[in-house]
């Protein structure tokens, strides 16, 4: 059985195709997603200077990992790889075991959803976690893995406020001891905001809710808390 199939774009992503091959995986070229009869990769793995293509990869391979190469590690760095849109940052400076362990985590996010049941409903919200479909009543909705990872959690939590520092540890535990208090948050908060856009851009009302202070809840309604 052939492995997982890793798209690789720019230079220093394509010069780990021998590597990952003899991990088990197979290591495709843009030229093979663009064919004729075009192969669906389950990763993509960047270059730092080729973060402007994440939008297109989006729209042309829905919420498949995207590792984009930080180039210069730093918090800042970090903080905007994210914010492009990729799930997770790689170092080409570092041994290629790094960037493995990182896909090995996505994928699994990907292929094992855990002990969840197979369908899980808020309000109108749908997700069926067998196939890792998303639906917000008829609409269906494209979400990264982390996205699907984040609203998974929350999802499995309904009704109950999960701080943020819960959230880092869980959902971001590969860069938990790496990040300041202010960039993680910062990270948290971006990824909500992703959520939101995409659960509410049909003019939905919310169903993650920001309690102050506290962190995220969602549910149907705000939550009404006690001090």
């Amino acid at each position: 059985m052939q492995g997982p199939a890793i798209l690789l774009i720019g230079l220093e992503a394509e010069a780990l195709a021998a590597r990952l091959e003899a991990s088990g995986y197979r290591s495709l070229g843009a030229s093979k997603t663009e064919a004729t009869a075009p192969i669906q990769p389950d990763a993509a793995v960047l270059a730092a200077s080729e973060a402007p293509r994440i939008g297109d990869l989006r729209r042309r391979h829905g919420g498949i990992p995207i590792l984009l190469d930080l180039g210069t590690d730093s918090l800042e760095a970090r903080a905007r790889c994210l914010s492009s849109g990729a799930d997770d940052f790689w170092l080409s400076s570092l041994a290629p075991s790094d960037l493995l362990m990182r896909l090995r985590l996505h994928l699994g996010l990907s292929q094992q959803p855990g002990q969840v049941p197979p369908l899980m409903q808020v309000a109108d919200l749908m997700v069926n976690t067998s196939g890792q479909q998303v639906k917000r009543g008829s609409r269906q909705l494209q979400l990264t893995a982390r996205e699907y990872e984040l609203l998974l959690y929350l999802l499995e939590r309904q009704g109950t406020v999960v701080s943020r520092d819960d959230l880092l540890a869980t959902i971001w535990s590969d860069q938990a001891g790496a990040a300041s208090n202010v960039a993680a948050s910062n990270v948290i908060e971006v990824y909500v905001r992703y959520l939101r856009q995409k659960l509410e851009a049909d003019g939905e009302r919310r169903l993650i809710h920001t309690v102050r202070g506290r962190g995220y809840c969602l549910a149907a309604k705000p939550p009404q808390l006690k001090d």
